[in-house]
């Protein structure tokens, strides 16, 4: 089992930023893909970003690539997501999801592929 538990989220104003952080627990993760998403009330889970187990690639939403960036520190079992220029529209919880193996793109943005989630962080943008 790995349990993972988000951090970092809190109310800015638009155009500041925020780092979230993803910490597991119960077994290394250093062999499973992460992946980001967020939902915001009233609204499906999004895909937001994904990044393959060593950090060596990386996917991100049309809309979000650019102003986030993920990346991951096997070290410390953490995986992290930038977020920068933010905007009322990315009001919204996010969650960190783990997932063993490799995908491409397309399974990368599906929330059926990830095996964990965690409990998620709000992150409130004020105009």
């Amino acid at each position: 089992q790995v349990q993972l538990v988000e951090s970092g989220g809190g109310l800015v104003q638009a155009g500041g930023s925020l780092r979230l952080s993803c910490a597991a627990s119960g077994r290394a993760v250093d062999n499973y893909a992460m992946g980001w998403f967020r939902q915001a009330p009233g609204k499906e889970r999004e895909f937001v970003a994904h990044i393959n187990w060593s950090g060596s690639r990386a996917y991100y939403a049309d809309s979000m690539e650019g102003r986030f960036t993920i990346s991951r520190d096997n070290a410390k079992n953490t995986v992290y997501l930038q977020l920068n220029s933010l905007k009322p529209e990315d009001t919204a919880v996010y969650y960190c999801a783990a997932a063993r193996g490799l995908y491409g793109a397309g399974p990368a943005a599906d929330s059926a592929t990830y095996d964990y989630w965690g409990q998620g962080t709000q992150v409130t943008i004020s105009p």
